[in-house]
């Protein structure tokens, strides 16, 4: 049913993410080499993410099928995972927005999405049984205080982190941080410093290999990630 995440809902100014992503804006929203996003008014931070699918009818029968109540908006259906707004819109072929710098400098892609959730067995429940994610990887690290559980959606991940200390609740989920990819970590920090953009310096990440910097500043209330040295999932 769900082919890939097609695109992200921000509350913030595009101009930020111009920035953040080396790439200029067209229409209004931005592209990476696999997911959009869109900008909206209100609260800042994610607002919604929407998958993709090859056939919008017969993902709404399926929907309903599985208990998923959605309400179809134009060309989307809209439901709620525990929380979180999700969307699911036909399966497009959209072009990257342009580069603005050097192409090793910038975002080439989005590696995860987090969402934090109370309950993960919940979240299994909905994302594998009813969306039917592929969940590849469900890892408990007294280290990192965390329950990860991994969800492929095409060439990216759905990250969902539950926090070992919180214990289970029936709170809800919320839709939290981005990782991007950049195929030179040295090169992106360095241009996203020039522009004035707040950010960490390079460290090795969780994956052997990676390297990953922490962005601190126009987000527009994202927690967010950049890593180099991965490939695609």
């Amino acid at each position: 049913m769900i082919d890939a995440l097609d695109h992200l809902v921000i509350g913030g100014p595009a101009a930020d993410y111009e920035l953040l992503l080396g790439r200029r804006a067209t229409n209004g929203g931005l592209r990476t080499g696999n997911v959009g996003l869109a900008f909206a008014d209100g609260a800042a931070g994610l607002q919604s993410m929407v998958f993709a699918t090859a056939d919008l009818d017969e993902a709404a029968k399926l929907l309903e099928r599985r208990a998923v109540t959605a309400t179809r908006e134009g060309g989307t259906l809209a439901f709620a995972g525990h929380g979180v707004a999700i969307g699911l819109t036909t399966k497009g072929s959209v072009s990257p927005s342009p580069l603005a710098a050097d192409e090793a400098a910038c975002v080439s892609s989005l590696d995860h999405v987090v969402i934090h959730t109370p309950d993960p067995e919940r979240a299994v429940a909905f994302y594998a049984g009813r969306l039917g994610l592929d969940l590849r990887l469900d890892r408990s690290n007294p280290l990192w205080g965390a329950r990860l559980l991994f969800f492929r959606c095409g060439d990216l991940v759905v990250e969902i982190s539950h926090d070992l200390k919180k214990g289970v609740s029936n709170g809800p989920d919320r839709l939290w941080g981005l990782a991007w990819r950049v195929p030179d970590v040295a090169k992106a920090n360095a241009r996203l410093k020039a522009a004035g953009v707040e950010v960490t310096a390079a460290r090795d990440g969780r994956r052997p290999g990676s390297q990953v910097f922490t962005v601190k500043s126009h987000t527009g209330g994202v927690p967010t990630l950049v890593i180099g040295g991965v490939g695609r999932w």
